[in-house]
């Protein structure tokens, strides 16, 4: 809000003149939020004028003096599928330690690795290939999260999914594989994750002649079989969604068994970018019906992204703006979530963008960076300082911090499952020293803008528009005198 420079000729209390800036102070508020609620009719009805996707317009407030605490990053954890058996990070290394990933979390590790040798009742291990790619995941300064998958070939009673011939040799497979990552190359707090999407991979039950659960019971006694180790955590299904049924199975397993069970694990594809935190809370819901396990048994979603199956999406700026949205969702809500995933397979059709779920082309096509990568590293640079913000929209998601200097900065996703929303975003930043100031808006589509504005109240607003399925970074920065 601006006013002219004014002088007066008569002298002023300074007791009344600092009660008169106070009062006039709280006026603009009051005029500022009165434009705000003004603000979201007005933004109601031009939506509905261009016969744009319904839904509640964002309306974003930020408190910049309400630090919250540190900012959770669940996305800071990644995933590679089944998609070649001499997959490597390699030439990714760096722009994937650019993410700054706490775990990347692997599958298909026994049909791919060649570890397990041998027949059955007799068998030797090799971890030649198996360490080539720990090696990769360290090197991005990330730990793996390992999932102890699939049979063995050499121990199998038939495919990859089937069950062993005997119990033992699978026993003592991830015993083996523990000693060998927790022990031999002394990595601390490794995640061992028994199987990957059992009720899908195997159609395994948790009941029955083909149960899940024995596989787990055989591999939680591997595990306290391990001599030797850091400290390390199991647990499973990586169930292709969230089902009470397997969690209420699984946990009274535990408890009844004995079994080591560090940790639950779910996969969850999906546009409803609520209902990765609703996940969280139905699972946080559920364990406290066992107060054995309730107080450190952690949830994670092992597997995440906007569809299980290829999709266009994921070569597009779509994928980009799910990503962001999603993740602002999770954040201080769940500790774990892994984007699947990071590097495309080869299209069996030789095309470079084929809808597959990586973040990266395949080798033979450039190993070119797609739009969902940037977007997380933009994600990324959000600071520490978590502020309070209110406001968010049914397609606008958004996430406010405060920098090293000060500085309040947002990150904004705009995501329509639909492509058809487009948005003029209000923001309200309440609690700043009036003054003139820029709002530096960077668009992942590549645009940058600047605004300048003036504020003799405590508070400041700003629009931003955010074109369909966009990501965009805020920066407010107050203008030296």
């Amino acid at each position: 809000m601006s006013t002219p420079s004014t002088t007066n000729k008569y002298p002023v209390n300074p007791r009344l003149k600092k009660k008169r800036q106070a009062i006039l102070s709280f006026l603009g508020i009051i005029v500022i939020l009165v434009a705000v609620l003004a603000g979201a009719w007005q933004i109601k009805v031009v939506r509905e004028f261009f016969g744009q996707a319904s839904g509640t317009p964002a309306n974003l407030i930020v408190d910049t003096t309400a630090v919250l605490g540190e900012i959770q990053r669940p996305w800071r954890n990644l995933a590679q599928g089944g998609e070649d058996h001499n997959w490597r990070i390699g030439q990714l290394t760096q722009p994937v330690a650019a993410l700054k990933p706490e775990y990347i979390r692997i599958d298909h590790i026994y049909d791919f690795y060649d570890i397990v040798q041998g027949t059955p009742g007799n068998i030797t291990f090799n971890w030649t290939k198996f360490d080539l790619i720990i090696d990769d995941i360290l090197a991005t300064g990330a730990k793996p999260y390992i999932a102890l998958s699939y049979m063995p070939p050499a121990i199998s009673s038939g495919d990859i999914l089937a069950y062993p011939t005997n119990w033992a040799d699978w026993q003592l497979t991830v015993q083996k594989t523990i000693e060998h990552l927790s022990g031999t190359r002394k990595i601390s707090d490794v995640y061992y994750e028994v199987w990957n999407e059992p009720d899908l991979f195997g159609s395994y039950k948790y009941y029955g002649d083909k149960n899940y659960l024995t596989m787990y019971a055989y591999a939680s006694t591997g595990a306290k079989n391990a001599r030797g180790v850091m400290p390390f955590k199991l647990g499973g299904p990586a169930i292709t969604a969230l089902y009470k049924n397997w969690f209420d199975a699984w946990a009274k397993g535990c408890i009844e068994n004995n079994w080591r069970c560090d940790f639950f694990s779910w996969h969850r594809y999906t546009t409803d970018l609520g209902k990765f935190a609703e996940d969280m809370q139905l699972a946080k819901e559920w364990v406290q019906a066992y107060p054995q396990l309730e107080p450190t048994l952690e949830f994670h979603i092992t597997e995440w992204g906007h569809d299980s199956n290829n999709h266009a999406g994921y070569d597009s700026a779509y994928s980009a703006a799910h990503t962001v949205a999603a993740a602002i969702s999770m954040s201080n809500k769940v500790t774990r979530a892994f984007a699947f995933e990071i590097q495309d397979g080869k299209d069996p059709e030789g095309k470079a963008n084929w809808g597959r779920w990586g973040m990266f082309t395949h080798n033979d096509f450039g190993a070119n960076s797609k739009p969902r990568y940037r977007a997380l590293r933009l994600l990324d640079s959000i600071p520490e300082q978590r502020l309070q913000i209110t406001g968010l929209g049914s397609f606008v998601k958004a996430l406010a911090a405060r920098n090293d200097l000060g500085q309040t900065e947002l990150i904004i996703a705009n995501f329509d499952p639909k492509a058809r929303n487009s948005e003029l975003v209000p923001i309200t930043f309440l609690n700043i020293e009036p003054g003139n100031y820029t709002l530096s808006t960077e668009f992942l589509g590549g645009n940058k803008q600047n605004q300048q504005i003036a504020t003799d109240a405590a508070a400041l607003r700003a629009e931003v528009f955010m074109p369909i399925n966009e990501v965009a970074k805020v920066k407010m920065i107050k203008n030296e005198p």
